[in-house]
């Protein structure tokens, strides 16, 4: 497996409210850009357990299908279990934490290619996607 990439942000509000965004997948679009959910389907939550993502964000263009393990409103964790033209594993996950008056949100990603791809590349690939990620993820919640 690749190495992870990850970032971390603080938000100004509880980590139910913040997870309440993460887990609707469909709603992606209105604060990340370049990524699409299609939810394949539900556990006895409410939550996706699968879906279908498309990302087009720099050099990574390509649609993989996930499964998802949610941890309450604390993690939530996703991998690869269809691969794409380009991606041949993805794991990431969300990580909530009280911080203070508000939740620390880690965002951890790895993506392996089938691609040769120059290492620094691709992990600026990855950290953009994840900044794009947390910034509007704030935004969103914040706003």
């Amino acid at each position: 497996m690749a190495d992870r990439t990850s970032s971390s942000i603080t938000i100004k509000a509880g980590k139910a409210e913040i997870m309440e965004v993460i887990a609707d997948l469909e709603a992606y679009p209105e604060w990340t850009s370049g990524v699409r959910f299609e939810v394949g389907g539900t556990g006895d939550d409410g939550r996706a357990s699968r879906a279908r993502m498309t990302i087009s964000m720099g050099p990574i263009n390509d649609t993989v299908d996930l499964t998802y393990t949610w941890d309450g409103d604390t993690a939530v964790r996703w991998e690869t279990v269809g691969a794409g033209t380009m991606i041949s594993n993805l794991h990431g996950s969300y990580l909530l934490a009280e911080a203070g008056d508000g939740t620390e949100v880690t965002y951890e990603l790895a993506v392996d290619l089938k691609v040769s791809m120059i290492g620094m590349v691709k992990r600026k690939a990855e950290k953009r996607i994840i900044d794009s990620a947390l910034k509007g993820l704030k935004r969103h919640v914040e706003g």
